[in-house]
């Protein structure tokens, strides 16, 4: 988690993945990525997961995230 101004940053390498099969949640200030990629035959071939907390000053209802085009997955949060 990287501070920057007023905001707090997360952000994650996801380019081996498709955009369905990314999911984000957050929880009492924690932030979880998990992604999996699903072979034709229905085995999974690849998973990736990061959890972190967001500092305690954090705006739990200012989370927002964006996927960029090289796939990287930034996740942004206003502090309080």
């Amino acid at each position: 988690v990287s501070a920057q101004g007023d905001t707090y940053q997360v952000v994650a390498d996801v380019s081996q993945f498709e955009p369905p099969d990314i999911v984000v949640t957050t929880s009492n200030c924690h932030v979880a990525i998990q992604a999996e990629k699903v072979a034709e035959d229905g085995t999974i071939c690849d998973t990736f997961t990061h959890k972190c907390q967001l500092p305690e000053d954090t705006d739990p209802l200012s989370v927002s995230c964006a996927l960029t085009e090289a796939g990287t997955l930034v996740i942004t949060a206003r502090r309080r």
